[in-house]
């Protein structure tokens, strides 16, 4: 089956009980173990927003984001892409500040003080240009299979070593204070690709309670890779 084909046909499944995508309802073109993508998923359950959801599956057929259809969507082939109000957003912390600028209802993604909203950012860019982009699949498959795992765990670690020591600064119960930011969105996918890559987490207490204290909460849960509906059933929760 054409990739072209697959495309059409995924446009119609969505995570909600219907077949058919509600007119103006949000819709997260999303794949289920994208960080980048889970990040995003988070936000919208924090805020409570209803939406549809179209997976992407990066792998198969040699990677559906790379059919022209969804390059109209976003012309860097990535998850995840979000439309909403009329207008098509990509790139993950956009599509997270745009939700917190719409929709500034609690919890609050981005603190109203500046220097506090700094910190966040901070992080998250931390994250989210300093580590997540240097394993992810792409680079991945241009280091070889043979060395993969070891890049990983290389550049995963180079970068908790820098986050845990920035958290130790500013973390209470989550990563800037006592208050969910953008930041813990951007933590807990990463920490989870650290687990998959077989990282040693010890070096990272701050990280690791921060991580284990948001896993707890609803929207980390039903956002959570495992309880995608792209999901495969081997890795289903």
């Amino acid at each position: 089956m054409q990739a072209g084909k697959v495309f059409r046909e995924i446009l119609l499944f969505k995570v909600h009980k219907s077949n058919m995508a509600v007119p103006g309802k949000p819709i997260l073109y999303s794949y289920f173990r994208s960080s980048c993508s889970w990040r995003v998923r988070i936000a919208l359950a924090l805020k409570g927003i209803d939406y549809d959801i179209v997976p992407i599956n990066l792998i198969k057929d040699g990677g559906q984001q790379f059919t022209k259809e969804f390059e109209s969507l976003n012309p860097m082939k990535q998850v995840p892409t979000l439309k909403i109000d009329g207008i098509t957003i990509t790139q993950s912390l956009a599509i997270i500040e745009y939700l917190e600028e719409t929709r500034p209802t609690a919890p609050r993604l981005l603190p109203l003080d500046p220097k506090e909203r700094a910190s966040v950012r901070m992080i998250s860019d931390l994250i989210a240009s300093g580590i997540q982009p240097l394993q992810n699949l792409s680079i991945l498959k241009k280091v070889g299979q043979e060395t993969q795992l070891a890049w990983a765990q290389a550049v995963i670690s180079s970068g908790f070593r820098a986050l845990e020591s920035v958290l130790q600064n500013t973390a209470g119960k989550y990563c800037l204070g006592n208050e969910i930011s953008m930041a813990d969105l951007c933590l807990v996918p990463q920490v989870a690709n650290a687990e998959r890559y077989k990282v040693d987490l010890s070096p990272y207490p701050t990280v690791m309670r921060i991580y284990k204290t948001l896993l707890t909460m609803e929207a980390f849960q039903v956002s959570h890779p495992s309880r995608q509906p792209d999901t495969p059933p081997e890795l289903r929760a």
